[in-house]
């Protein structure tokens, strides 16, 4: 299945804790990376997820936020380093595509954050994820 959504990690899942009506999923990313998925306990019993379930972790791109360093004193936990790979922005939103280990992601910002942060190839960034945005498909 085709998607619009332009990041999509492989992954394993390395813990599942489940509530009564939220869980949250564990991953480690091909990279090496660790991310959290908070879903809900039907989704995780609908995928059959389990410690070493193969899955892939979807983030749309305007759910990508970046800073110029890790950031402490946040609820987000999903923090992912990487290098700018390209910037492209019009007149209102800026579309920058990070390299990080074992692949690239897309954050959709603001052009005036883009100028803010003085984002070009080359610069170093985090990409932050909150839980609650990041889906998981069976692999």
């Amino acid at each position: 299945m085709s998607m619009s959504i332009r990041n999509q990690f492989p992954g394993t899942v390395t813990a599942v804790a489940v509530g009564e009506a939220m869980a949250s999923v564990k991953v480690r990313l091909a990279g090496g990376q660790d991310i959290t998925a908070a879903i809900t306990t039907d989704a995780v019993k609908d995928l059959g997820l389990a410690a070493g379930s193969a899955v892939k972790a979807l983030v749309k791109s305007t759910e990508v936020a970046l800073a110029t360093g890790p950031v402490e004193g946040i609820s987000i936990r999903n923090q992912i380093a990487g290098t700018v790979a390209d910037v492209t922005t019009g007149a209102a939103m800026g579309s920058v595509k990070v390299t990080v280990e074992g692949g690239e992601l897309t954050a959709a910002i603001t052009k005036d954050a883009v100028e803010a942060l003085g984002l070009a190839s080359g610069t170093s960034v985090v990409a932050l994820i909150k839980s609650t945005e990041v889906s998981l498909a069976a692999a």
